[in-house]
């Protein structure tokens, strides 16, 4: 050993190359541990060891003279990858030997941390892979499918015997992984369009989950034809995307998570794919339908399974963002606009609730705004946003925002809501825009029958200032038992009523036995509900959401 070298690190040395080419895990640790520990003993005590003895004199270990099969080879010192064994960062003193890599072949397991119940538990480690490479762009790492599925491997390259070489594909990829990848996208493609396009074969396949998992579909919010909406959108978005892994991988990542704020269970979704490969195979003349149709949505489904309950899990870490794009913009006065917004993913909400929005051009500043909907209507969402100025969210929303722009959503947050009480009457009382959670609820109870007693007591400053009152009154008509009730606090009110919204609702009756809910400026909210208290009315059934 050359003078100045260090003991201690000649013994690590020495117990890396034992676990590199031990077969056997736990005889590995052992190894590990007896040749270093007694390796170090030994040249503390005689230092004259340390100083005669070099690695190429030191003859066999121990441990190799006791398993002979044990033994390294010549060929696989200094070789990260074409060893006799490779060291895995899970279980200590785990190895996978060569036997190993052939086993493991057939693919990655199942994320682990899944439960029938949903997604709530953390992910532990992952299994060990079928090889080792460099790292690569996340969503790449896809296993080779079992024999007699087609040649659709991400991963054929690990087939291979030998050192791993980096291609020079696109994101990494293998020339051949690519156009296996083309080709099952094409399978795919070639399928719907004999089944006679994807309108039709998503109208198939919602029938197939009604009838096999109906609470899957009652989980999701929309109407039927909402959901085969969906259901259309996100067959078309699976096909383009096929053939570009990180893509696919980051855009089924949030549909998990969508999917986990609507509770639905992952055990639901096993049976998608084959009702996918149903669905396609229906629409088909008789003759038409292939084994590799069949294959290709198998497999495309195995995988996109995976990465969607993979991301359900991770919305106990991270929050759940949804992309929406404006299908909508109405100036109803100078300084405030109607937007209708239609989110890409199914997003769920109770009428009455709030959402946080965030804009192009100011990353990182969320402001909320009332979601005035339905989801048991369709899939289109109302903000109602007023602007003091042009600068700032409210700003840019009213001023700035055109059809077809790109918004970001929070998940629907608040505690105001339709009583679940049957027959519990209803009192509304809005100032302004505030008048936009009191339209979701009519809305609701519109789309639902709900013929409860409902009154909505508007309170504007001006005449002008009644922005919706004709969508408002629309919804109060085809409810039996709602009334809108304009109050206009300022000048000529028409043929509504004049002076403060809290007058005329103390001139109209006892409202101690209706659940009254709250929304508008934070000076309104304080002069409304300490009139209430006033009248007698509990503050129990008084709802409003903090004012920011």
């Amino acid at each position: 050993m050359a003078s100045g070298s260090d003991p201690h690190l000649l013994s690590l040395l020495r117990a890396i190359r034992l676990r590199q080419s031990a077969p056997d895990a736990a005889s590995a640790g052992e190894a590990d541990t007896a040749a270093a520990l007694s390796d170090i003993a030994r040249k503390k005590k005689d230092p004259q060891v340390a100083e005669n003895v070099s690695p190429a004199d030191s003859g066999t270990p121990p441990y190799f003279s006791k398993h002979p099969a044990a033994a390294p080879s010549s060929s696989s010192e200094g070789s990260p990858v074409g060893g006799a064994g490779l060291l895995w960062r899970g279980d200590p003193g785990a190895t996978l030997g060569r036997a190993g890599l052939r086993a493991a072949r057939g693919g990655i397991p199942p994320v682990g941390g899944i439960t029938p119940s949903g997604p709530t538990n953390p992910v532990p480690h992952i299994p060990p892979v079928a090889g080792v490479r460099a790292p690569e762009s996340y969503g790449t790492d896809i296993p080779q499918p079992p024999p007699q599925a087609p040649p659709m491997s991400y991963r054929s390259r690990f087939a291979k015997s030998g050192p791993v070489r980096r291609a020079a594909g696109r994101d990494g990829m293998d020339p051949a992984d690519d156009a296996a990848l083309r080709n099952t996208q094409r399978l795919l493609s070639t399928s719907i369009t004999f089944a006679g396009g994807v309108d039709d074969v998503a109208e198939r396949l919602w029938d197939a989950l009604r009838q096999a998992r109906p609470a899957l579909l009652e989980s999701l919010p929309g109407t039927p034809a909402a959901q085969r909406s969906y259901l259309a959108r996100a067959l078309t978005w699976l096909v383009h995307h096929l053939a570009d892994p990180p893509v696919l991988v980051n855009g089924c990542g949030k549909l998990g998570a969508v999917l986990a704020e609507c509770g639905i269970q992952w055990n639901q979704l096993q049976v998608v794919g084959a009702a996918l490969a149903e669905a396609t195979r229906a629409g088909m003349a008789p003759g038409d339908w292939r084994q590799d149709f069949d294959h290709a949505w198998r497999w495309a489904w195995q995988h996109t399974y995976e990465w969607i309950v993979h991301g359900g899990t991770l919305v106990a870490y991270q929050p759940t963002v949804w992309d929406v794009e404006v299908v909508g913009h109405e100036t109803r006065r100078p300084d405030l606009a109607v937007l209708r917004l239609r989110p890409f993913l199914p997003m769920p909400y109770r009428p009455g609730q709030y959402s946080r929005i965030e804009v192009p051009g100011l990353p990182g500043v969320w402001r909320p705004y009332s979601l005035a909907g339905a989801p048991h209507r369709d899939e289109h969402i109302e903000l109602h946003v007023r602007a003091k100025s042009e600068a700032g969210v409210s700003g840019v929303l009213v001023h700035h925002t055109r059809r077809g722009a790109r918004l970001r959503m929070t998940r629907a947050e608040g505690d105001m809501g339709l009583p679940t009480a049957p027959g519990r009457g209803v009192l509304m009382i809005a100032g302004d825009t505030g008048v936009a959670p009191m339209k979701a609820m009519l809305a609701e109870m519109a789309a639902i029958g709900d013929a409860r007693q409902a009154v909505l007591f508007w309170g504007v400053r001006e005449v002008t200032e009644l922005y919706d009152l004709d969508a408002l009154t629309e919804l109060s008509e085809q409810i039996p038992g709602a009334t809108v009730v304009p109050v206009v606090a300022e000048g000529d009110s028409g043929p509504y009523l004049s002076g403060p919204v809290t007058d005329a609702i103390a001139a109209s009756g006892d409202w101690s036995r209706h659940e009254i809910y709250l929304a508008g400026p934070p000076l309104m909210l304080a002069k409304t509900s300490a009139a209430l208290l006033r009248l007698g009315v509990n503050p129990s059934r008084m709802h409003h959401d903090p004012p920011e």
